[in-house]
């Protein structure tokens, strides 16, 4: 570790002690509390782990000098086989210093609103864009993640045109934030009696739960249209008008809600998933600004860019952003294998970001 990071461990620790101090001091206001209480808390991981490298140095060092310099021979080996294996520890702790320092995304801890919808490829989309979905329930269900639809449009086949979902659990984002894109699915369709292989896709957006202290909406900028809720090729399934069609029209975004038979309760879950659009919208700028970070991202987040494809003839599934290819797509289907895909896609994520932060 170069002087200018020692430096800033140095500081952090110190910063650390300060805040201990003022923290049991008396006078202070409830806000300067609970303000330099949540920058003590957020802090004491990392210093718990400074303090850990700094001990193993020191432990080290002192090894170092019995080795050197003591006078019995049997203590010095004893040093030399207790500073070789401290020497492999200490490159670890180091990294995980640098890991603790490396920019929280703050959005990993919130729920996640999924998006499925069926791309290119006529009916066959639309039953892959439904497998999708409910893949991820599945997985949801394997995480003890709490999955409730929210909307679906189905095709009247078994297939969903789309289909939405509010993800709630811990760490959903966190792990779900990279399966936006596009979901490319290469099979012989049921109906296909050459056994041609075809191919289609679905789209796959995953958008950080917004509250209403994130995005505040003028009632002036929604146009709200109430109608028949519908099912399957038209036909009516509601009688009266609960669906819900939610306009923000300083953007254009769109949102139609007509899975509940409550008027209220189709406009209150349209309203959740506007503005966590428009949340993702500003965090996607906001992201896109930083040219260092968008270097280091997996996945640009773009819903266009193709990030996965799953070939049944196969067996496979690959991820095109990391080039990871398993031969079990069913067990990535019923959700038991996708933490492959993810674990993998976070540890790529995470390692580009710190070779990020050691280059500057």
């Amino acid at each position: 570790m170069d002087r200018s990071f020692e430096a800033h461990l140095e500081q952090l620790t110190r910063r650390h002690s300060e805040l201990r101090e003022a923290l049991a001091a008396s006078g202070l206001s409830g806000v300067e509390f609970a303000k330099l209480s949540k920058e003590y808390t957020e802090l004491s991981p990392i210093v718990e782990d400074i303090d850990a490298l700094k001990r193993a140095r020191d432990e080290a060092s002192s090894l170092a000098d019995i080795a050197e310099t003591g006078e019995d021979a049997e203590l010095r080996q004893l040093a030399e086989d207790e500073l070789r294996s401290l020497r492999h520890r200490i490159p670890g702790l180091e990294q995980q210093v640098k890991l603790a320092l490396l920019p929280k995304d703050f959005d990993d801890e919130r729920n996640a609103i999924l998006e499925v919808r069926a791309g290119t490829g006529g009916h066959e989309a639309a039953l892959f864009a439904a497998e999708l979905f409910r893949m991820y329930q599945r997985y949801a269900a394997l995480r003890g993640w709490r999955f409730e639809i929210l909307d679906l449009s189905e095709t009247g086949l078994g297939g969903f045109k789309e289909a939405s979902a509010l993800i709630s659990g811990q760490d959903v984002f966190a792990r779900l934030k990279f399966e936006s894109g596009v979901h490319r699915v290469q099979r012989v369709p049921e109906t296909e009696a050459s056994g041609r292989i075809h191919t289609s896709a679905a789209t796959v957006a995953v958008l950080p739960e917004a509250e209403d202290v994130d995005v505040r909406i003028d009632e002036r900028d929604l146009r709200i249209d109430v109608f028949r809720a519908s099912g399957p090729g038209g036909q009516s399934v509601n009688t009266t008008d609960s669906a819900v069609r939610i306009t923000h029209i300083p953007t254009g975004l769109v949102v139609i809600q007509q899975d509940e038979k409550s008027q209220h309760k189709n406009k209150a879950k349209a309203l959740k998933v506007l503005r966590s659009r428009l949340y993702d919208t500003e965090r996607r700028a906001r992201d896109s600004a930083r040219a260092a970070e968008r270097k280091s991202q997996v996945g640009s987040g773009d819903r266009s860019e193709r990030i996965r494809t799953y070939n049944f003839p196969q067996g496979r599934v690959t991820d095109h952003r990391i080039n990871l290819t398993l031969y079990k797509v069913d067990r990535v289907m019923t959700g038991e294998a996708l933490d492959e895909i993810i674990d993998a896609i976070l540890a790529q994520d995470q390692a580009a970001r710190l070779a990020a932060v050691e280059t500057r």
